[in-house]
């Protein structure tokens, strides 16, 4: 019984390792500066996936723990509740802190991964993010509301990189934070 417990727990943790790895073809981009990412970002556009299912208006701090590691403040407003849903995270670097490659926890020592395979290096104005797998796709600004011509480019990208985009949800940005 104690070597089936041993391989359970194997599997269990090898599951969850692959949680932070990068989709097949995609590239974290390089050259990543961390302290020009921290603040805010609006999300645009997403697959839909349950533990957002619902929101609009959502958008991410980030700034620096004390430790070094990133501090995640995601928010979104539950129209169907008419309140504001807030999830407290941390991020920490996979490989080094010039590729945009973390890893991040909402829930303990779980985590997943937080790939930016795109991004504008001049302005750090706009981000395309994943998962670990194609299932995960988000279009990130830096402003709540975007051109179409850029909507437009982030589609073609994602198609590119062969993401499905049946599922995709155009976020509603159109309210303030509540104090």
């Amino acid at each position: 019984m104690c070597v089936i417990r041993k391989w359970f727990v194997i599997a269990v943790l090898a599951s969850l390792a692959g949680c932070t790895s990068v989709p097949e073809g995609i590239q974290p981009v390089t050259g990543f500066n961390a302290e020009r990412y921290l603040g805010t970002w609006y999300e645009i556009a997403r697959l839909d996936h349950s533990f957002e299912r619902g929101l609009s208006n959502v958008r991410a701090e980030y700034s620096r723990n004390d430790d070094g590691s990133i501090k995640v403040i995601n928010r979104g407003y539950n129209a169907e509740e008419d309140k504001w849903e807030v999830a407290d995270g941390r991020a920490v670097f996979v490989e080094d802190e010039n590729t945009g490659h973390l890893k991040v926890s909402f829930f303990g020592p779980f985590y997943a991964s937080y790939v930016v395979f795109e991004l504008d290096k001049e302005n750090y104005s706009y981000a395309f993010v994943t998962g670990y797998n194609r299932d995960y796709l988000w279009f990130l600004s830096r402003t709540p509301e975007v051109s179409e011509e850029a909507i437009e480019a982030f589609k073609a990208r994602a198609r590119a990189e062969e993401f499905d985009l049946e599922e995709l949800i155009m976020v509603e940005q159109d309210r303030a934070l509540s104090p």
